[in-house]
């Protein structure tokens, strides 16, 4: 494979940004330029000094004007959801029983289980997302799926079959044996083959009986370099019904504890609701809260306080997400932009260097993958994102007034989506554009 030289206003994160003046916090190339060799990159910087350790017969991606960045990293999001996007009326317990539960029965067909994996990683592609945490429906077939349409692809994504054994319909159920068994054999054929990396996946306490929540903790105990990822405290009556199912815990956090499946590699949806002792007993395992915004807006869940766990002197680890399809958008863009709303709706702000922070490196150290995903740091993978702050006729204009790096990354962030995304390389390899 020939070297890939791809130019361009580079920048990427080194740590998380203190503010909008904080310039120690990135490394940014007015004309700077990203060498890929083998799916990886080699080096970043000045493009001249970049260019120089080229080989002579390297491909140039000549991208300027427009910004070079790690891809977007989606941190909780459910593929079999494509088709009840969108879908009017309903709260949390309710959208699952009139939507998505009617809908993941579906995926017993495994061809229709392939053609929306298919669909769903163009549609994350086309938005510029690289890396997703994914649910798949509780039918082994569709992981298998997901996977192999990934490997395929060779990008770096975490999923999981769904774990739910009961308050579920007939047809949409496993059992603690079986979801025990399906995911065993789902870590031993996909967890680490090529890029992919495994979920251990009960959907959460309401529709996990003690049984299967004892079983999805031997298997983070078995398999502990993989992910744990489910629900948590998004709805106060999904909080007040878990409360009953599992009354000897001391909280809803405390249900996930008793069986192992709090840890550092965890990944919690939602957490809107959590009393000072659950962010506290999160924080001290290292557990992290997944922020979606545009689904709890639209299901009326609640608003999540970013602020209040990021300043915590036991500070919570947070991730940001679509949540499609209780989320109503595929864009990691949009997704910040309702985020920035929800903060500010509870008095205070989210600064832009802190959400493109958030949705590339934040999300990679949130989701312990940030010595392969989103940074430009030589050694890591090439997943990479071009962005045009003038994509459309009205950030056009609004353009023509931007004079600093984080006013065009705000006005990416409050009008940008997949037009503003010009450009995708997964693993060094050009997947949109």
């Amino acid at each position: 494979m020939t070297d890939l030289l791809i130019r361009g206003r580079v920048l990427s994160f080194l740590r998380e940004p203190e503010g909008v003046e904080d310039r120690a916090s990135y490394r940014f190339e007015e004309d700077g330029a990203v060498l890929v060799r083998e799916g990886r990159i080699v080096a970043v910087g000045d493009h001249a000094a970049v260019r120089a350790q080229a080989r002579p017969d390297a491909t140039l991606a000549d991208h300027r004007p427009h910004l070079v960045m790690p891809g977007f990293i989606d941190a909780h999001v459910h593929m079999p959801q494509m088709q009840v996007i969108a879908s009017y009326g309903a709260e949390l317990l309710d959208w699952l029983n009139d939507y998505t539960f009617p809908e993941e029965t579906r995926f017993s067909d495994a061809q229709h289980g392939r053609r929306i994996v298919r669909l769903f990683l163009d549609e994350a592609i086309r938005h510029g997302t690289t890396t997703v945490a994914a649910y798949c429906s509780v039918h082994k077939a569709s992981a298998e799926a997901f996977f192999e349409e990934s490997h395929a692809r060779d990008m770096l994504n975490i999923a999981g079959k769904v774990m739910m054994d009961r308050n579920a319909p007939e047809g949409l159920t496993d059992t603690p044996q079986s979801g025990y068994d399906d995911t065993r054999a789902l870590i031993a054929a996909w967890h680490g083959k090529g890029r992919q990396l495994y979920a251990i996946t009960p959907r959460f306490a309401i529709t996990s009986s003690p049984e299967q929540l004892e079983m999805a903790g031997a298997l983070a105990a078995e398999h502990p370099d993989c992910h744990v990822q489910t629900h948590l405290s998004e709805n106060h009556a999904e909080i007040r019904w878990t409360r009953e199912l599992y009354p000897q815990a001391r909280d809803y956090t405390d249900v996930y504890a008793r069986y192992g499946l709090l840890g550092g590699r965890s990944l919690f949806g939602h957490c809107i609701h959590l009393s000072d002792r659950e962010a506290d007993a999160m924080a001290e395992a290292g557990g992290v809260a997944v922020f979606c915004p545009t689904s709890n807006l639209f299901l009326g869940s609640g608003l999540f306080d970013y602020q209040r766990y990021r300043r915590r002197d036991k500070r919570l680890r947070v991730a940001t997400a679509t949540d499609v399809g209780g989320g109503t958008n595929y864009s990691m863009l949009r997704t910040m932009d309702e985020a920035y709303k929800v903060i500010a709706l509870q008095g205070e702000k989210l600064d832009p260097l802190r959400s493109f922070w958030q949705l590339t490196r934040g999300n990679a150290e949130a989701l312990s993958i940030v010595d392969r995903a989103g940074t430009l740091e030589p050694g890591t993978d090439a997943d990479i994102v071009i962005l045009d702050a003038a994509a459309t006729p009205a950030m056009s204009i609004r353009n023509e007034r931007v004079t600093t790096l984080a006013q065009e990354l705000f006005l990416l962030q409050t009008l940008g989506d997949d037009r503003a995304v010009k450009a995708v390389y997964v693993a060094g390899r050009s997947a949109k554009g």
